[in-house]
């Protein structure tokens, strides 16, 4: 399975496929390695670890989620410049 690695801003930082059930534990002590942070709390501060799927779910959801519908509050915006 691929698991991502994620900053605080949402941005994948690295990536890694990893075989047999090692699960989201295993990739973070992986991703733990490679950053050289031993102490999880600290690690964890910094960024997330998640399967590439559940990545896409949540972006595809905080996207989602982030659309408005601009020309009514640009729209509002013009009418106080219009008076």
């Amino acid at each position: 399975m691929k698991y991502v690695l994620v900053n605080k801003l949402d941005e994948i930082v690295d990536t890694v496929e990893l075989t047999g059930n090692v699960g989201k534990t295993g990739a973070t002590t992986y991703f733990q390695g490679v950053k050289k942070m031993p102490e999880q709390k600290d690690f964890h501060k910094l960024w997330k670890v998640m399967s590439e799927q559940e990545y896409e779910l949540m972006f595809k959801s905080a996207l989602q989620n982030r659309q408005i519908e601009w020309w009514k509050e640009e729209d509002d915006y013009l009418d106080g410049e219009k008076s």
